[in-house]
């Protein structure tokens, strides 16, 4: 082995002084050395010495191929062919003597080729170190101690070459190495690299390779030694302050600055700028956590900012155990970079910075709450909350979640306990649904309301409202209706709804659960509310007696009233007794078929004066009006008794000219009886004055009948009795008291439109009232004029003076008869001025018929023009 050793070092010297000759092909023997001989001799030894390994995968194929293409791009294709052939002879040599590692020696000789190449033009004294130096050299430490060439002869060589020997296989990649040791150069000594070499050379040999003195670690030993210098304290105790910091507590060296609302190192204390501003960023931790900390204690604003403080809390219990945790191994020291610290328990400022990063995440978005949250409470604070939940990042989102199932729980209870019991237990107002004090006939319309301001944008508002309008079913039941069976309602609700809201598990991200249970609750707290207020309260019943009563439908009872009411209310209106009328009504119930209704529903009917003005008679202040007590004033309210008083007043008016002239007929057919026989007793002058009136007042009572009757006829049949029979269908398929109050409010509604007593028909009904007016001053003069018909009968008979409605004055026959004419005369004369009002006012109803919005309006223009003669007045007049 030791004569091997001495062989291959005589092989490197005769490479090395090839290589440094002037003459490489031929060198002599005899001829001196070069003069760098020795130190291109010990470098080289170094090189093959070392234990570096190359950059390179050893192929040594591939290797044979790039020197072959680089010989051909450089013209010298004879060169190529040669060296392939040289190549293949030594592939196939095996054996003893043949060369083991053969990439390691191509690589060698095509690295010293390109060396060779780059120093053509250098002196040769220096080709060799500057080749090596400019093409990438090894990282040069520190230099050794000097050795002289007997020396290095003596003990370089066997350690080198048992090294070598040994390690074979392990060729340098000569640039990469030397390309390194340039920068490292460059940067801490201020040389170039061929003079650093040249002043390491001048006193020993350069060390490129680990040796037993470990100059590495004397390297980074170095290197600590200068971090010192720079800077006023080290990083393990930075680490300690950031620590301090990050639980809202100053430190030695980082403390909390006012002016910048950061934490910082103070300036008095020296380190690098990249460190100050490491810190500062790990610092925001400490920051946040001082914004989150300090709203936990602050003044309570409901049960939802309870459980979000208490949820905030947990969060930072947690946050104190990781900082536990690191704390503890913040007393472990920081080692040196040469050190393995793969696996040390130790903290730095970058392993907090990997560390900070996910409670960094949390305490931010918990930061971002707080202040959203500051003026908030109850369900605007869940909903505010809630909007930050709709993250993409998986962690933003599970933390999320996580808090807003505490946060929550309180306002899920509410709407709990609000759908099930009727309780509402909201002292701090931060539930959705506000209740207010009213009266027992206002709770259902007034008492419970949607706070829109306290609603959560995750509950739609349909949810909203049905949450609403169960939890006030509830109420209604056991205040207005005295009931408790909507509990069976309500355990049959949680039975349906499954077993997860049996066990009261309703929460954040469970809206389809909390749906599922209202809905069962609603279905059946409803159903039940409908049955007790159409079965036990009779509400179709009562329903019923308003139209028979109120709307006059009660044929026999409404044409009984008026006869015996009639006498009284002709009188002025503050002559009339109230007692007296409240008698009368009785009697009229006992003399009709009202007798046989419901007594709850009769003694709920009675006599009411409006508020009149002197001058008014008691026809325009008498009314009728029905007692709805609870819980029935929910649906017959103030208002929509006022309404149904509003529609009594146009059909009592509208009965009343209807009874007028129904009365006059009863005057004026016995008078066409006996007028006969009384006709041949008059003078031919005053017979056709008699005659031409009383045709006048007939002709213009037959106009007056037609338009009322078919009037009459509208109402009662095409209004009242469709809009009752849609009314009746549509409590048929109610589901719940909302929809029962829109059935009868369209119900109402629909009266009022038909029977031209909305606002958009004020113009109309003005018209319409005018009619009636000119139809009782025709009832008046009809009666004036068959009452004077009648005097003049008695006095032609009896020929003796009478005051009974005309007074005839004077004594004879020629007297008899000119007042007869005269009084005839003006009678005809009051007739024809009633016909043109009439005419006229009839016509200008008739033609604002056709404009009105109601399509049902259109039957009452075909009733009362259905000869068109209206219309051709119309056209032929203009």
């Amino acid at each position: 082995m030791e004569g091997d050793e001495r062989r291959f070092v005589d092989l490197v010297k005769e490479l090395v002084q090839r290589l440094l000759s002037s003459n490489p092909q031929n060198p002599s023997a005899s001829s001196p050395l070069p003069r760098d001989y020795n130190q291109a001799l010990k470098f080289a030894l170094r090189i093959l010495s070392s234990r570096m390994s190359p950059s390179i995968s050893s192929d040594d194929f591939a290797m044979a191929e790039s020197i072959k293409r680089r010989l051909a791009t450089a013209g010298k294709s004879s060169e190529a062919l040669t060296f392939a052939d040289l190549y293949a002879k030594l592939s196939l040599k095996s054996g003893p003597g043949s060369v083991k590692n053969k990439w390691a020696v191509i690589y060698l000789l095509k690295t010293i080729s390109e060396d060779r190449e780059a120093s053509k033009n250098q002196p040769i004294s220096n080709a060799f170190l500057d080749s090596a130096l400019g093409g990438g050299g090894l990282p040069i430490l520190t230099s050794s101690k000097e050795m002289t060439a007997e020396k290095f002869n003596n003990d370089g060589f066997s350690n080198g070459f048992h090294d070598l020997n040994s390690n074979s296989q392990n060729v340098l990649d000569l640039r990469s190495s030397f390309s390194n040791s340039n920068e490292t150069i460059k940067k801490s000594k201020g040389l170039t690299a061929k003079e650093l070499l040249e002043k390491q050379c001048s006193g020993g040999i350069l060390v490129v390779s680990k040796d037993p003195e470990n100059i590495r670690d004397m390297a980074y030993r170095e290197f600590a030694d200068i971090v010192k210098d720079e800077n006023d304290v080290t990083e393990l105790l930075l680490v300690r302050d950031v620590l301090y910091a990050s639980q809202g507590i100053d430190g030695k060296y980082v403390k909390f600055d006012e002016a910048a609302d950061a934490y910082t190192i103070t300036e008095m204390v020296k380190v690098p700028r990249a460190t100050r501003i490491m810190v500062l960023k790990l610092c925001e931790l400490g920051w946040l956590f001082k914004k989150v900390r300090g709203y936990i204690p602050a003044e309570e604003t409901g049960t939802v900012g309870q459980a979000f403080r208490a949820a905030l809390q947990d969060e930072l219990s947690e946050y104190f155990k990781l900082l536990a945790v690191l704390e503890a191994q913040a007393m472990n020291p920081i080692p040196l970079a040469s050190e393995n610290t793969a696996s040390g328990n130790y903290l730095s400022l970058r392993r907090l910075s990997v560390l900070f990063s996910e409670p960094m995440v949390k305490m931010r978005l918990m930061a971002v709450l707080v202040d959203s949250c500051k003026v908030l409470k109850g369900g605007a604070m869940a909903g505010a909350i809630h909007m930050h939940a709709q993250h993409g990042d998986p962690l933003v989102n599970d933390f999320m979640k996580r808090l807003l199932r505490r946060i929550c729980s309180p306002l899920f209870e509410m709407v709990r306990s609000w759908v099930l019991e009727g309780e509402l237990d909201d002292i701090f107002s931060e539930f959705f649904v506000l209740s207010q004090p009213v009266k027992p006939e206002s709770l259902w319309s007034d008492g419970y309301r949607i706070h829109g301001a306290m609603l959560p944008s995750f509950i739609p508002h349909s949810l909203a409202q049905r949450i609403l309008r169960t939890g006030k079913s509830i109420n209604f039941l056991h205040v207005c209706c005295e009931d408790r069976g909507w509990a069976d309602a309500a355990a049959e609700a949680v039975a349906a709804a499954g077993t997860g809201t049996q066990k009261g598990v309703l929460g954040y991200g469970e809206t389809d659960a909390l749906e599922t249970l209202v809905t069962e609750a609603a279905k059946r707290i409803d159903k039940h509310l409908l049955d007790v207020i159409y079965n036990k309260y009779k509400f179709r019943e009562h329903c019923l007696a308003i139209k028979k009563y109120l709307l006059l439908g009660q044929g026999d009872f409404v044409q009984y009233l008026m006869d015996i009411v009639g006498p009284d209310l002709s009188e002025a209106a503050n002559t009339i007794s109230s007692f007296k009328l409240a008698g009368l009504l009785e009697s009229a119930i006992r003399s009709s078929n009202a007798q046989y209704d419901d007594p709850d529903v009769l003694d709920r009917l009675r006599v009411k004066m409006m508020p009149h003005n002197a001058g008014d008679r008691g026809w325009d202040v008498f009314s009728l009006e029905y007692d709805a007590r609870v819980p029935l004033n929910t649906v017959f309210t103030e208002s929509v008794m006022s309404r149904y008083l509003k529609i009594f007043n146009f059909l009592w008016k509208l009965r009343r000219v209807e009874h007028a002239l129904i009365g006059l007929w009863k005057t004026m057919k016995p008078n066409s009886v006996t007028t006969g026989r009384f006709l041949t007793k008059l003078p031919q002058a005053v017979k056709s004055r008699l005659i031409l009136t009383s045709r006048k007042c007939q002709v213009l009572w037959d106009e007056m009948n037609h338009f009322v009757s078919n009037l009459q006829y509208y109402i009662m049949f095409e209004v009242l009795e469709v809009s009752w029979s849609n009314f009746s269908k549509a409590l048929e398929v109610a589901r719940d008291l909302d929809d029962l109050l829109a059935a009868h409010e369209k119900y109402l509604k629909s009266i009022v439109e038909k029977s031209l007593l909305a606002e958009q028909s004020h113009s109309l009904k003005q018209t319409l009232f005018a009619l009636f007016d000119l139809i009782l001053r025709f009832r008046s003069h009809a009666d004036r004029l068959y009452e004077g018909i009648y005097e003049l009968q008695s006095r032609s008979s009896s020929k003796k003076s009478m005051e009974h409605g005309v007074s005839w004055m004077g004594e004879g026959r020629k007297e008899l008869t000119k007042r007869a004419g005269e009084f005839l005369r003006n009678m005809g004369r009051d007739m024809d001025d009633i016909s043109k009002e009439y005419s006229s006012v009839f016509e200008g109803f008739i033609s604002q018929l056709p404009v009105q919005q109601h399509i049902d309006l259109k039957f009452l223009m075909f009733r009362l023009d259905f000869t068109e003669f209206y219309s051709q007045l119309r056209i032929n007049s203009s």
